[in-house]
């Protein structure tokens, strides 16, 4: 199966459950688009931010992050789904391979980690938002009014 578009392949998202073949299929497809737009096959930049899915590299500023297993899948299918809110039970279904049981906090347990480490490495950036009572959103922000910008106008 061969998608052309980013659209075909969002329809393909929506309607089907992520099995590790659609995994697959979503990776090879946006890294295709990557490739195309920025001309390094297989990487997504966002900010300073750079995700590179075939070698399971993520890094901030050039710099690589320290991502488990789990924290680079999860940050990977968030980007993969950049400025759309995606479901717990959607996230845990893609990068753990199973239904999210009743209860079962593990998703928001590694959105917090990756949290801190991307706040540790790109303190003036916000990627991972919150949306209460229906999932996560990969949107990349730069935070111009910080707590030092804050100071910085007072005087």
């Amino acid at each position: 199966m061969f998608f052309t578009t980013r659209s075909q392949w969002l329809h393909l998202s929506v309607k089907t459950p992520a099995t590790p073949s659609v995994r697959v299929l979503r990776v090879s497809t946006n890294q295709a688009e990557a490739s195309t737009a920025s001309g390094q096959a297989g990487a997504f930049s966002f900010g300073a931010l750079e995700l590179r899915p075939s070698e399971g590299l993520a890094t901030a500023a050039g710099r690589a992050l320290q991502l488990s297993v789990r924290e680079f899948g999860l940050l990977t299918e968030l980007a993969l789904n950049d400025g759309r809110i995606v479901r717990r039970e959607e996230l845990y279904e893609s990068v753990w391979g199973e239904p999210l049981r009743p209860g079962d906090r593990t998703v928001d347990v590694y959105v917090r980690r990756l949290r801190v480490k991307l706040a540790q490495a790109l303190p003036d950036w916000s990627f991972i938002h919150t949306h209460v009572g229906f999932g996560y959103r990969f949107a990349p922000t730069l935070e111009v009014d910080g707590p030092e910008a804050m100071i910085s106008s007072a005087r």
